[in-house]
């Protein structure tokens, strides 16, 4: 019985080790964004962010290395700072709101290839198509608040075709060039806080 109870005790420490390494973190949505980059006319860029998102991180492990990774953004909060713009991008010649109302991002893979940096693998879903697509990220260190919230920092960068999600619509120029750009440059910068 005396070896029965040390064993049952050996389990139970372990298994709180074991809880202990796994954490759940939120985003903190006032220091994080998700901005977006396409070329007009060739010779210059229009800049854009959704202003409504939420995300989950589940990590086992503190070197977020495999973690599991998801996000959702309300595609109707997006920004490029001109609301006729704006408009049409939410109309079905672009991202069809009424009918695709959310963007939404779930992890593959999570590869660590060095001390500060990641490569983020998922399936990106908009406009009624999924994707997999993969992002370089930036870890930027881990850190205690002032009312004690764990917080972490990450950038994320990538680009994707967006032709590749049916958003097909363009015109072209009287000189031949197409209005707007089909690569899109994604760039995120990310605050965690731990849950």
């Amino acid at each position: 019985m005396k070896k029965l109870s040390i064993f049952l005790s050996m389990m139970l420490i372990a298994s709180m080790g074991m809880i202990a390494q796994n954490a759940t973190y939120g985003f903190d949505n006032a220091h994080t964004n998700i901005r977006f980059t396409v070329d007009h006319m060739v010779i210059s860029e229009v800049e854009g962010n959704f202003s409504e998102f939420e995300g989950k991180v589940m990590t086992k492990g503190n070197d977020f290395t495999n973690a599991d990774i998801s996000f959702t953004v309300k595609v109707a909060s997006i920004d490029t700072d001109n609301a006729k713009r704006d408009e049409h991008l939410r109309s079905p010649d672009f991202f069809e709101v009424e009918k695709y109302p959310e963007l939404t991002f779930k992890s593959k893979s999570m590869e660590k290839v060095s001390e500060k940096e990641y490569k983020l693998s998922g399936d990106l879903s908009m406009h009624g198509v999924t994707k997999t697509v993969t992002l370089d990220v930036k870890y930027g260190g881990t850190v205690v608040d002032p009312w004690g919230n764990t917080k972490v920092g990450f950038k994320l960068k990538g680009e994707i075709n967006r032709l590749d999600w049916d958003l097909k619509y363009n015109s072209v120029m009287d000189s031949g060039v197409l209005l707007i750009g089909e690569e899109v440059e994604i760039v995120c910068n990310v605050q965690l806080i731990k849950l």
